[in-house]
């Protein structure tokens, strides 16, 4: 089904000493580690917007991009809808990518009304089911797009207009329909715009109950029609929005336990939100797991010197196999994956930089991803942490945790013992240097 778009119908695996740009040096999708491939641990997936919808532009400059399918290339909306299709699938096989994830604007054109969006994604979604049926290519998760339109300009949910609410509910549906026709694995809510510029104008009470009836309503219906895949809110602090509703892991957690969403709901961890968070991804992740709601991840990364979400391909060894170590140690990906939701800069114009970007983004998780295996294998690094905390194994400790003793009881225990606690080392640098024989 080769388009011609791309110099290449596939990227092989040649190994470490690679040295063509078209090739993976890391990623051998084959490669058993741990019981399972690669392939099975990694769970690719390439995300259809940055890579298909965006243009190229930025807050001082608009389309650098040249695609064929873009709107100033062909007059039929739709033509060039199946079109991008078309090159899409094409550069999921040509990666060997398993899996894909898109919003509905994405991959259809905007309509004059919500039936013509409705009619325009319905279209596009068989177009869909038969390149997957053709490829083998999966559907990691799908979302709705609830923040590019004006209509979204003061949020979706949390809307002050209740027909924008209504569009919104019915747009989420209509997304579900979509994911669920194609065996989507997951489907993901990223509240673009949910939050606010200023408090100035701004009911917060209100405005988080009407996000807690909608992600409300969208567990009701993923049970209504039987769809097994996950529930995942993206948590994000700032940015468009001067504050976001949906900040980071411990913020979404405390919304979904007011709003009676635990078990039901769990996250996508994007890299470069966890940084404007002002956290690691690791931290993250970890937090995610201890919560029970780790779900799946972007992995992207945010230039440090620019301070916002510049959705960059990642190139990190260190952080990326730290990511994976605590993935790997919460028991692995289930319906989860790792989406690049990472976007060329704007000079990258050729259609082969495309490839390129994610050849080197699967290499650098490969090369992390083995180095975290390493880790958990080698279990120098948990058993350290295993050890710090050793002393809560004692008798005496987990009474003071099952509420079998009171302050006046430890008070006694500490007063007959002559407990008088020296500090010890957490040997942080040991463990840095431990990290770094790995990566």
């Amino acid at each position: 089904m080769s388009t011609s778009f791309f110099s290449t119908d596939q990227i092989p695996y040649k190994g470490p000493n690679n040295t063509d740009p078209l090739a993976f040096s890391h990623y051998n999708p084959s490669e058993v580690i741990m019981g399972k491939t690669m392939a099975e641990h990694l769970r690719f997936a390439v995300a259809y917007w940055h890579n298909f919808a965006w243009p190229g532009g930025d807050p001082f400059g608009g389309q650098t991009f040249d695609r064929p399918w873009f709107p100033d290339r062909i007059s039929d909306p739709m033509q060039g809808a199946k079109l991008k299709a078309d090159v899409a699938f094409d550069m999921f096989t040509t990666l060997g990518a398993p899996y894909f994830c898109f919003h509905d604007a994405d991959v259809r054109p905007e309509g004059a009304n919500f039936a013509e969006n409705t009619r325009n994604l319905e279209e596009i979604t068989d177009v869909f089911a038969g390149k997957m049926e053709q490829t083998g290519v999966k559907l990691l998760w799908g979302t709705a797009n609830l923040f590019s339109h004006r209509r979204f300009m003061s949020g979706a949910s949390t809307n002050p207009d209740p027909d924008v609410f209504a569009f919104s509910a019915a747009t989420i549906k209509t997304c579900m329909d979509a994911t669920h026709r194609l065996s989507g694995e997951n489907y993901v809510l990223w509240g673009g715009r949910e939050g606010y510029e200023t408090l100035l104008n701004t009911d917060l009470k209100r405005e988080m109950d009407q996000m807690g009836r909608m992600l409300n309503m969208v567990v009701e219906y993923k049970h209504k029609i039987g769809f097994k895949g996950m529930i995942m809110v993206e948590p994000k602090p700032q940015e468009p929005s001067k504050h976001q509703y949906d900040f980071d892991v411990a913020t979404v957690y405390g919304f979904l336990q007011k709003y009676g969403l635990e078990g039901e709901v769990t996250m996508n961890l994007e890299q470069g939100h966890a940084i404007l968070a002002g956290h690691s991804f690791e931290h993250e992740i970890a937090l995610a797991q201890a919560l029970g709601v780790f779900g799946s991840i972007d992995m992207n990364r945010n230039d440090y010197q620019s301070g916002w979400d510049t959705d960059q391909f990642p190139n990190n060894v260190p952080e990326v196999a730290l990511a994976y170590y605590h993935i790997l140690r919460g028991g692995g990906f289930t319906s989860g994956g790792t989406n690049f939701d990472a976007k060329l800069r704007r000079q990258s114009l050729d259609a082969d930089d495309l490839l390129m970007a994610h050849i080197g983004g699967m290499d650098i998780c490969a090369r992390g991803f083995k180095a975290a295996a390493a880790m958990i294998e080698d279990a120098t690094l948990e058993n350290a942490v295993q050890q710090r905390y050793a002393g809560w194994n004692d008798t005496q400790a987990r009474d003071m945790l099952a509420g079998k003793m009171d302050l006046t009881s430890i008070e006694q225990h500490v007063r007959s013992n002559d407990i008088n606690p020296e500090p010890r080392s957490g040997r942080q640098e040991y463990l840095e240097n431990l990290v770094n024989r790995f990566v």
